[in-house]
């Protein structure tokens, strides 16, 4: 991999590892700290993420204008100034308006991450995406683990934590993405001609996505409803934060492996995205019946599996879809309808678990996994032939 690529690799770990230490503990702290229903949690996370969405689809379009080194700044700068607030006012309602604030910064960031990592190793499809997919993990796997400790002990320490973490992000990116050349391309100039030409693989691109969108509403439950009913049957935040260590620390570890058997198998995309899936499916049948730790702990080690699958897979295809001076636009849209699922899924989850029931929650997540399927498999049925699959070198299934 080239040295560019590994200082993306190093930044993104610094910086999920930041957010993890609060993202698995938000529904938690606004539930039994700030005294707020799980309907409320909801819509507070659902803030969150709307303002990401929104920085998403910036970040991506501010990629192709001014280049990734910018853009990724600007985020950085945006998202530090809202922790250090976070840090010093956390009570209601400064934490929702700090954290949406903290979604749109973060928002930025991530699309000129993934659209930098394609542009510095072109040759290396699917793996580089695949290593900033790991380096994420690692990030889940360290937070996570230290911030179920920490909030143990305090949740002041939580917030102070994410900030020194991005501070620290802010010194890598500063020094170290300064001289990576991903600027504006010369056909990004003639972006209206270049969308409209290209209209089939964004539509191919919508469809595929709008499941991913769906797949996300239900993964998100795990650190919302899942999070707020393991404290209900007393699993403790000690227990919980384990459980997102075990998930980054498997797809650490796994993914390499994975990779290798994929290779082998010659799976196309579409295949490797259906058996993700299908992986999903597993798990959430399989919480919805237990109530004990280590029937949770079985279902996550399936759930990684099956975002092993999905979540490198979908980024791909778009990057192998955007025409030349459109990569952060295609990645702005996969991240950003990845965020529109974590926005809907945290109110959808606590509206049905508060006027329903757990039982109630799964059963509608099985039919959002149902269609998932569905638009997976038609996606690329837009694409004219064989040959159109051939020429932006996604694989024939």
């Amino acid at each position: 991999m080239p040295r560019a690529l590994w200082l993306l690799i190093i930044g993104m770990a610094v910086n999920v590892t930041g957010s993890s230490f609060l993202w698995p503990l938000n529904t938690i702290y606004i539930h039994d700290h700030l005294g707020k229903s799980l309907t409320i949690a909801g819509v507070v996370l659902m803030l969150n993420a709307g303002a990401t969405v929104i920085g998403n689809l910036f970040g991506g379009a501010l990629f192709d204008k001014i280049g990734g080194y910018k853009s990724i700044l600007l985020g950085i700068w945006v998202t530090l100034l809202a922790l250090i607030g976070l840090t010093i006012w956390h009570g209601w309602p400064a934490y929702v308006i700090f954290l949406t604030i903290t979604g749109f910064g973060t928002g930025i960031v991530f699309p000129a991450m993934f659209a930098m990592a394609g542009t510095v190793w072109k040759e290396g499809g699917r793996k580089a995406f695949n290593a900033i997919y790991v380096a994420q993990n690692l990030g889940v796997a360290v937070g996570a683990s230290l911030g179920g400790f920490v909030a143990d002990y305090s949740f002041q320490f939580i917030f102070l934590a994410n900030t020194i973490m991005y501070v620290i992000f802010f010194i890598i990116a500063v020094f170290g993405y300064r001289n990576i050349s991903t600027g504006p391309t010369k056909q990004a100039k003639a972006k209206d001609q270049v969308i409209i030409k290209n209209r089939k693989n964004l539509q191919a691109l919508l469809i595929l996505c709008a499941g991913y969108s769906l797949c996300w509403v239900a993964y998100v439950q795990w650190t919302t409803t899942i999070s707020s009913y393991t404290q209900e049957i007393n699993i403790s935040l000690t227990q919980y934060s384990f459980l997102w260590t075990i998930n980054g620390a498997l797809i650490v570890l796994g993914q390499p492996i994975l990779n290798r058997v994929l290779k082998h198998l010659s799976a196309s995309l579409k295949v490797q995205i259906l058996i993700g899936i299908g992986f999903f499916i597993v798990s959430f049948l399989i919480v919805g019946k237990v109530t004990v730790f280590t029937g949770f702990l079985v279902a996550m080690i399936i759930l990684t599996i099956g975002e092993m699958f999905i979540w490198p897979a979908v980024p791909t295809v778009a990057f192998e879809l955007a025409p030349k001076g459109r990569e952060g636009f295609y990645q702005g849209i996969v991240n950003s309808t990845a965020t529109g699922g974590r926005m809907v899924g945290p109110l959808l989850g606590g509206v049905l678990v508060d006027l329903y029931s757990m039982s109630a929650l799964f059963l509608v997540l099985i039919g959002l996994f149902i269609i998932a399927i569905v638009t997976t498999i038609l996606y690329d049925r837009i694409l004219k032939s064989r040959k159109e699959l051939v020429d932006i070198n996604l694989p024939v299934s």
